[in-house]
């Protein structure tokens, strides 16, 4: 299967110029494609009856090259992969747009998730990059040499320059410890397990949310343009970067032993977005990171030889009593610990946890042939 590799490299202020002088010509090459697909949206929802065919990638890059690059002589400073790459992208934006994947693309900003794609002749030693026209790029890691990726994409971050590739990796199938398990998701804790077993969030939001507010407020005092403004600038969007780091590495940390240790994991179908919309919890819930959770567990269960199976959101597992199966017709989010006329009294993350294992249990026993597991039946590596 092939993984995303994203590491850091090293620049001087020679090379970082460099970098951004790519990252300003596929901005540039985005945003005057964009505009002119939105007048040919909008000269086709005005003439239905002359309609002007939709530019394809490779129409927009004629275009770029007859119209925009002799205007712009700068465009000749950078490998001609930025702009032609940049193209590929947003017309694969308005592909997903067309199919109502996604909405309408927007115009890119400078500073604002500036990025590039290279391709070419690309080699990879123990600790560097070679790319055309940049040269070596120093990275401060270890990379998997004998790889060779088809292409690059350099991106900034606050300051902070990386990039990434695709390599190949076989599933290696990992000794388990437990045939399944059941995950509940949560605010207070970030994952309660059906073992028992708690992991609490890092909840570096929270953290840090006075600092972050203190640099907001001194970059609102600067005045715009200012080397002063820069460099608060520059200190907000490391912050930031430092909250999201941490909020990404406990992740990692998480579904990576579930992955490693459990045959089965079973997780609900969270709408997340909806949850999104309490404005009282939406802060709360963004900093556990309850879709990058998902999306890990989708590429690392495949990864590590386990499977992954989704129970429905409308299942009601905080609701039921996990051991005479009578389901409340009401449970506040302050009653914490869930007690039934049974006599049962546990706290109700995990025994929402608990009634996961079982759906999964159900879900498996459903799906069993001959007593044998079929493959993964999706590209998610996901039983739904």
């Amino acid at each position: 299967m092939l993984l995303g590799l994203l590491t850091k490299i090293k620049v001087n202020s020679s090379l970082r110029q460099s970098l951004a002088k790519h990252a300003g010509v596929a901005r540039h090459a985005w945003n005057q494609g964009l505009a002119l697909c939105q007048t040919v949206l909008e000269h086709n929802r005005s003439h239905p009856e002359s309609q002007i065919k939709f530019p394809t990638a490779i129409d927009l890059h004629k275009w770029l090259v007859a119209s925009i690059k002799p205007q712009n002589t700068w465009y000749y400073e950078v490998i001609k992969c930025a702009p032609q790459y940049a193209l590929r992208h947003l017309s694969e934006a308005f592909k997903q747009f067309f199919k109502g994947i996604k909405g309408l693309t927007k115009f890119k900003k400078k500073g604002h998730c500036d990025s590039f794609t290279l391709d070419g002749s690309i080699h990879i030693e123990h600790q560097s990059i070679k790319v055309p026209i940049l040269g070596k790029l120093k990275t401060f890691e270890r990379l998997p040499v004998g790889t060779k990726p088809k292409s690059v994409t350099i991106s900034r971050k606050a300051d902070r320059w990386f990039i990434s590739f695709k390599i190949e990796r076989q599933s290696q199938s990992t000794p388990k410890k437990r045939d399944v398990v059941g995950v509940d998701l949560g605010i207070k804790t970030l994952a309660t397990l059906s073992t028992g077993e708690i992991f609490t969030g890092a909840k570096s939001y929270q953290k840090a949310k006075h600092k972050l507010a203190k640099l907001q407020r001194i970059v609102a005092r600067r005045q715009k343009g200012s080397a002063n403004r820069f460099k608060a600038v520059k200190a907000l969007a490391r912050l930031h970067q430092k909250i999201a780091n941490i909020r990404l590495d406990t992740l990692h940390k998480l579904t990576n032993y579930l992955s490693k240790n459990h045959a089965v994991v079973g997780i609900e179908d969270l709408n997340v977005s909806g949850m999104m919309a309490n404005h009282c919890l939406a802060a709360s819930i963004g900093d556990m990171g309850f879709y990058e959770f998902r999306r890990q567990l989708e590429y690392k269960c495949p990864l590590y030889g386990s499977k992954l199976v989704v129970i429905g959101r409308f299942k009601p597992s905080s609701k039921t009593c996990s051991n005479c199966g009578k389901v409340k017709e009401v449970l506040e989010l302050s009653e914490r610990v869930y007690q039934c006329d049974c006599g049962l009294e546990l706290d109700r993350d995990l025994n929402a946890a608990i009634n996961i294992e079982k759906l999964t249990r159900e879900v498996l026993s459903c799906l069993l042939v001959d007593g044998v597991l079929p493959t993964v039946p999706d590209e998610t590596g996901s039983f739904c």
